[in-house]
């Protein structure tokens, strides 16, 4: 065989095993598109109505620290050694350490404080938990609703607080019990603001699922729930249950 011909033949065993190779799946795109939870949500009979993304009222019962005399910059000086990488939203962080501060001696589990960004695409770690012992964050993949992403291109584009909606919703969420549901065990969510204040009759909860991985592909779809991978499920409610913050927006 001529040296021209034994190029040709492992040109051809390359592409061959390239194709294979992907085929099976052997090397992971960011274009994967992961399933759907194959359920849907309830519908309690709720007038329909869609969200449109914008920045979730924050309710402000100023019943935490003495903040009275301090400004904002002055609380957000307090907290910065939180995140010094800059890895979550700062207009989010803000938001956050501001409601936590304001509303601390209410805040049951105040060891964590929580951001969940829908303005990144479910390609990209956008569940931040923050330890605010150390400021450390560690940010993980999350899936969002059906409804506020309904061609599954990855991003929410739509919110909604009405039941039999599939949708995510925006706001801020205190975390409550444990209990063992459908997708095992899970974490119960009350919303404190109008646009997720139906969080828990909607079952809006945390709770791990097959159709979500730790890899930069789009997630799979829940019907409302900040679901997570299941390797990481019992992890993250173990760390943000019994009454910690989590302040959900898609304002970039």
């Amino acid at each position: 065989m001529t040296f021209k011909a034994t190029k040709n033949v492992l040109a051809l065993l390359s592409v061959t095993f390239l194709m294979a190779a992907c085929a099976k799946g052997g090397f992971e795109s960011s274009s994967t598109v992961l399933a759907d939870d194959p359920d849907t949500e309830q519908s309690a009979g709720d007038t329909a109505q869609t969200i449109p993304p914008a920045e979730p009222e924050v309710p402000d019962t100023g019943s935490g620290t003495d903040t009275g005399t301090q400004t904002d910059a002055q609380i957000l000086a307090k907290y910065s050694y939180v995140d010094t990488g800059k890895t979550v939203n700062q207009t989010m962080l803000k938001n956050a350490l501001l409601y936590y501060d304001k509303n601390l001696k209410t805040i049951k589990n105040s060891d964590y404080l929580s951001v969940l960004d829908f303005s990144l695409s479910s390609t990209k770690k956008r569940f931040h938990i923050i330890n605010m012992k150390s400021g450390e964050v560690w940010s993980i993949h999350v899936a969002h609703g059906k409804g506020s992403d309904p061609d599954h291109d990855g991003y929410a584009n739509t919110f909604s607080n009405v039941s039999g909606s599939n949708a995510s919703s925006v706001g801020i969420y205190k975390t409550a019990e444990t209990y063992s549901g459908s997708h095992g065990y899970s974490l119960r969510l009350d919303g404190l603001s109008s646009t997720n204040s139906r969080a828990r009759s909607r079952a809006v909860v945390i709770h791990g699922a097959d159709y979500v991985s730790e890899s930069s592909v789009i997630q799979g779809r829940s019907w409302g729930c900040p679901a997570v991978t299941m390797s990481y499920r019992t992890k993250v409610i173990d760390m943000v249950k019994g009454g910690s913050i989590i302040y959900a927006s898609a304002t970039k």
